[in-house]
């Protein structure tokens, strides 16, 4: 099957997501241009690590000097989009990686998720050639520092809205509690 490749250059909204109870969520990347919506499956450590280097690259860029000050001003408290995930929500692909980058020419983020090869072992994006129409799908997004601000502080937050650590082990904790290794298997609740 050729490859999809979906291409937003700056989308509508840029968006980390989730679809179930915490414990048992689906976690999405999704951008929306018009009545365009393109949703891509992650693990939640992707997220967490995407908001993390993303913040780290907003952090740089700004010790840089190559944002504007008031950027940085905006920065203390970015507009953060809480609404649900846009429908329909149909998954384009699994992403197996994801890459961030810096356009200085237009002074765009650049992110980019690659889909899982189909034995489900991530594809190296430096081996993919883009002209190939054999690859993976791809969703690429760029956009403004202040939407990639946004995105961060939606992804922190969602990905911090899962079940509570255990005091003791820092596993996640079920509704019903779980087996800590800690405890020698013992039941914490």
């Amino acid at each position: 099957m050729p490859r999809r490749r979906y291409l937003f250059d700056p989308p509508e909204r840029f968006v980390a997501g989730t679809v179930g109870r915490p414990g048992d969520r689906t976690f999405f990347l999704q951008a929306r241009d018009g009545p365009r919506v393109v949703s891509v499956v992650l693990e939640k450590v992707q997220v967490a690590v995407l908001a993390d280097r993303l913040g780290d690259l907003l952090s740089e860029l700004e010790r840089r000097g190559i944002e504007a000050a008031e950027a940085a001003e905006r920065a203390s408290s970015p507009d953060v989009d809480t609404g649900p995930l846009d429908e329909p929500l149909n998954e384009a692909f699994r992403a197996g990686s994801l890459t961030l980058g810096w356009d200085g020419d237009a002074e765009r983020v650049l992110v980019e998720a690659r889909a899982q090869s189909e034995d489900g072992e991530e594809i190296d994006p430096d081996e993919d050639d883009d002209e190939d129409e054999d690859g993976p799908d791809l969703l690429r997004v760029r956009m403004t520092a202040d939407a990639a601000r946004s995105f961060v502080a939606r992804a922190t937050r969602i990905v911090g809205a899962g079940r509570p650590p255990c005091p003791l082990c820092g596993a996640p904790l079920d509704p019903q509690g779980h087996i800590c290794p800690r405890r020698n298997g013992q039941y914490i609740n």
